[in-house]
């Protein structure tokens, strides 16, 4: 009698819900999400206010009038068009780069065992560690004395390997089953045919990540190319001719110039994102799972 008693006023116990922890995290990932954008979307909505409502206060939120006259005035101080392609070049080139010797490092290390490896691996991992600005002089000179100073090349070429793209390749590729490898060894195909077949393919969540970072950081890069060009302004990418709008930053009447400046430079990696997202969750949920 007492175990029905307890039987049911156990089941007449209030049941709780996750409705209200999932509402708090709801809420939590719209307020970030909310912050992360906002910054975005002033610049965008500054970029399309006229002049006088760029100056109103208190600041005027939508453009009552939307104008493109500050996209107008950025073309007439700076070579958008040149200055987009060198850093389309510059960002398109090197990511290529880095996915190719990434892949081939990272499968190296991951599928073969030679001597040293372990060793080479580790000091592979130490040069992550070093700041960038270590390495600026002795890589300016070594670009110099090959003849490749004050041009698209000479920013480029150093950039073609990246030991976080190696580390990343390898981890991921390390996850491939060997017996997948070995089975296409059998059927007759070569190490460049496994690896970009069958390896490359797997891992595809895991290139676009990196494709992703790669384009963005060199995409928005300024303290290299600005040593190596050394005053070549034909040559410059778009992060480096902006610069000239800072002048332009010290009155209200000009923010329009200098938002419309930052929206068009951060277009292109906005617009790859948008494109790579999916590959982008992917590649993070995957590794979770294999953590």
């Amino acid at each position: 009698m007492s175990a029905a008693v307890q039987a049911g006023s156990s089941s007449a116990l209030p049941r709780r819900h996750p409705s209200g922890r999932k509402a708090l995290v709801v809420t939590m990932m719209l307020v970030v999400a909310v912050a992360s954008a906002f910054p975005l979307v002033w610049m965008v909505l500054s970029s399309l206010k006229t002049v006088a409502e760029s100056m109103q206060v208190p600041p005027v939120w939508l453009p009552r009038t939307p104008s493109l006259e500050a996209y107008e005035k950025v073309a007439g101080v700076v070579n958008v068009g040149r200055s987009m392609w060198n850093s389309l070049v510059i960002a398109t080139i090197t990511t290529a780069g880095i996915l190719i010797t990434s892949l081939m490092a990272g499968y190296a290390f991951a599928k073969y065992s030679f001597p040293g490896r372990s060793l080479l691996f580790s000091v592979l991992i130490a040069t992550m560690f070093l700041p960038p600005i270590v390495t600026l002089i002795p890589l300016y000179r070594m670009v110099g004395s090959i003849g490749l100073g004050a041009s698209l090349a000479g920013i480029i070429v150093p950039n073609l390997a990246n030991a976080f793209g190696i580390f990343l390749m390898r981890q991921f590729i390390a996850g491939v089953p060997d017996e997948l490898i070995d089975a296409a060894r059998m059927d007759g195909a070569s190490e460049l045919l496994i690896l970009f077949k069958i390896v490359a393919p797997t891992v595809a969540p895991a290139i676009a990540a990196l494709a992703l970072f790669a384009f963005v950081y060199h995409w928005n890069s300024y303290l290299w190319p600005l040593t190596v060009l050394q005053g070549n302004a034909d040559s410059y990418p778009i992060v480096i001719s902006l610069s000239r709008l800072l002048s332009y930053n010290r009155g209200a009447m000009n923010t329009g110039l200098v938002m419309a400046g930052a929206t068009l430079a951060v277009l292109p990696p906005l617009i790859l994102f948008v494109f790579l997202q999916r590959f982008f969750v992917d590649s993070i949920v995957s590794s979770a799972v294999k953590g």
